[in-house]
């Protein structure tokens, strides 16, 4: 269990759990979308929603926790924080401005520790259009078979993990940012690898889709916060604006945001371009209204400690038993890639996830 005030949660379930009392605290108005899946313990899984403010407001932040499942933990503390320090901040309902709070977008990811849905699917790679031909991602076709293996033995993790280090090695000083290029940008055709796209709209797509434009029609200003980690310094979060620099909005949005923020298209970033995911999209959700959004990337371990964690959870899931013993020390690591029990680092990430919730509230008034 997480220490009496602390946010930071010890799962998925004391998570909600917090997240709820928080939330009924400061009389914020409940939603919740239930998903039909189980956790590891049986319990019921689904997406919570805290609104504050009038139901009409024209000006809205929205902050958005567990896009990558297992990422959760650092969405849902600064979320569950937020909401216990507005019962001593000024009330949202004498004005035009309001908040909404979606936590756990991915609850089964959260739950079952995994980045990815109960389908293997990335819900930020998911958002393409299927009824055109799918993104193709030559790099990743070149190492698939490496990445994720059928069997997990020492003698196969050695193996493949040479040839991909082989691969690397051919493409110079360029190897990590290819090796990354070829693995995150996304994939749509093989169901049982990293970073997969999946075939059609998953329940975390249609539920947000859902979410934003039955409680934001009538929002004119919008700033989206969405909470993420496993890359980058350690505990550091960049934040990273899904427009290029050339956009207008991309000026408009670092003027909130703060000058450290860079695009996600040839800026620097940690990440990598990506293809399908919901942050580039939301602008399209809402065209009544102005949408600035922001994705904020905390990071944990070297990139390529992830990258081992998640070959290891995709073996586990395609071809191994979660339930199993076996699954407990790749649980751990992937647990140990995308969230922190030091206090250091939780410190760290809460502090600038509440500023960057503050500066997004406060951005809403800039124009």
């Amino acid at each position: 269990m997480a220490l009496m005030g602390n946010p930071f949660s010890a799962g998925y379930g004391e998570a909600r759990a917090q997240f709820l009392s928080a939330a009924q605290a400061v009389g914020a108005a409940l939603e919740s979308f239930p998903q039909g899946q189980r956790g590891p313990d049986g319990g019921d899984l689904g997406t919570d929603v805290a609104w504050l403010g009038p139901a009409d407001a024209s000006r809205v932040l929205v902050t958005i926790s567990g896009t990558h499942g297992v990422e959760g933990f650092f969405g849902s503390a600064t979320q569950i924080e937020w909401l216990r320090r507005a019962q001593t901040s000024p009330p949202l309902h004498n004005t035009d401005t309001a908040v909404m709070h979606i936590h756990a977008i991915n609850p089964y990811g959260f739950a079952w520790l995994r980045r990815t849905n109960e389908d293997n699917i990335d819900l930020n790679r998911n958002w393409i259009d299927f009824s055109s031909p799918v993104p193709e991602n030559s790099l990743y076709e070149e190492i698939a078979a490496d990445l994720c293996p059928p069997d997990w033995s020492p003698e196969t993790q050695q193996r493949t993990g040479a040839r991909i280090a082989a691969w690397m090695a051919r493409h110079g000083k360029l190897g990590p940012a290819m090796f990354q290029k070829a693995v995150s940008s996304g994939q749509w055709k093989h169901p049982d690898g990293l970073f997969y796209g999946g075939t059609a709209p998953c329940w975390s797509r249609i539920t947000l889709t859902h979410i934003l434009q039955s409680r934001l029609a009538r929002a004119t200003r919008i700033n989206v916060v969405d909470f993420h980690t496993g890359l980058g310094p350690y505990g550091y979060a960049e934040p990273i604006i899904c427009r290029p620099r050339s956009d207008s909005r991309f000026a408009s949005t670092r003027k909130w945001i703060g000058a450290a923020a860079k695009s996600l298209y040839g800026d620097g970033s940690v990440s990598a371009e990506i293809q399908g995911d919901g942050m580039s999209v939301m602008p399209a959700l809402l065209p009544h209204a102005v949408v600035d959004v922001v994705g904020l990337e905390c990071g944990i371990l070297p990139v390529n400690a992830v990258a081992q964690a998640l070959r290891a959870d995709a073996w586990l899931h395609a071809h191994g038993d979660p339930r199993s013993p076996e699954a407990a020390p790749i649980k751990a690591k992937i647990r140990e890639a995308f969230h922190s029990d030091d206090p250091l680092w939780q410190g760290m990430a809460l502090g600038q996830g509440l500023a960057a919730a503050q500066a997004g509230l406060a951005g809403l008034h800039d124009e």
